[in-house]
């Protein structure tokens, strides 16, 4: 006798619960998916920002064992350690920075994929479509500029460090702890805008003025960007003077009122646990 075939095709019921069965696989692994796009990112954020200490150390060693200026004659405020502009109303672009050279091969045509932490590039690409990105070539980290890009002397009173040149940055020999000493690190400052809600920045920012006695604090610049491992602040990457990076968590914030922004929610505030500029100064 002849046999029946059965019918190979699916009924309505299988392809639904497929379906659902799919959903829920993608639902499951997109999230690990991210944590792993967005650990790739920090990783990548640590090499560059490790190569901009390095960069930095070699400066030294080609100028009298002085560190790069951060921004020479910063009132005239054309120059910074990642780029220069033409004018003041002009972004900086990459182009004569004091640390350029040794970061591109090529100065009159610089990379500047070694300063743009990965993370960063969506806030820099809204910031440059609003017109409100002015450091882009800063990439999202910021310089201990205070100490490391200017150099420094005791006033009379021990609480003060006047500066006495931006010109120049401060020689290796003055930081008597390399290793707690930030050089640079993930930065932004919380300014409110609706675009991004943080600025790019170029400098981190100590806890507390070096100029002024009795002490006032600057609007906090260290941005937790990355992830915090199940903490909530966020996380930082930093290079050290010593050359060794690492992973901060911020500790600390306050909003001096000069910028709209919160710095709570977006991120800004400062890392260690003394209430001082001990991971800044000489």
């Amino acid at each position: 006798m002849p046999t029946r075939r059965s019918n190979p095709a699916f009924t309505l019921v299988e392809i639904l619960v497929s379906i659902a069965v799919i959903a829920l696989l993608i639902g499951l692994l997109l999230p690990a998916l991210g944590g792993a796009r967005e650990s790739a990112r920090q990783t990548l954020c640590f090499s560059n920002i490790r190569q901009i200490a390095l960069a930095n150390d070699l400066y030294a060693q080609d100028h009298a064992d002085r560190y790069a200026p951060g921004a020479a004659d910063i009132l005239a405020n054309l120059h910074r350690w990642h780029g220069s502009r033409p004018s003041a109303s002009a972004p900086f672009t990459a182009a004569g920075g004091s640390l350029t050279p040794y970061l591109s091969a090529d100065e009159a045509s610089p990379s500047t994929a070694i300063r743009a932490c990965p993370s960063f590039v969506s806030t820099q690409l809204a910031l440059a479509d609003a017109r409100l990105g002015f450091e882009r070539s800063a990439g999202g980290y910021g310089y201990n500029n205070a100490f490391v890009g200017s150099d420094r002397a005791h006033s009379d009173s021990s609480a003060r460090w006047v500066l006495v040149t931006d010109r120049v940055g401060s020689q290796r020999f003055r930081f008597t702890d390399p290793g707690g000493t930030v050089a640079f690190a993930d930065a932004a400052l919380a300014d409110g805008n609706p675009r991004a809600g943080v600025i790019e920045y170029s400098f981190i920012e100590p806890r507390f003025w070096p100029d002024f006695s009795p002490p006032a604090r600057p609007d906090p610049s260290v941005h937790f960007r990355h992830p915090g491992a199940g903490r909530p602040e966020g996380a930082a990457s930093a290079a050290w003077l010593d050359g060794h990076t690492s992973t901060e968590h911020r500790t600390f914030t306050v909003s001096s009122g000069l910028y709209a922004g919160d710095p709570v929610p977006l991120g800004t505030g400062w890392f260690g646990r003394s209430d001082d500029n001990a991971l800044f100064d000489y």
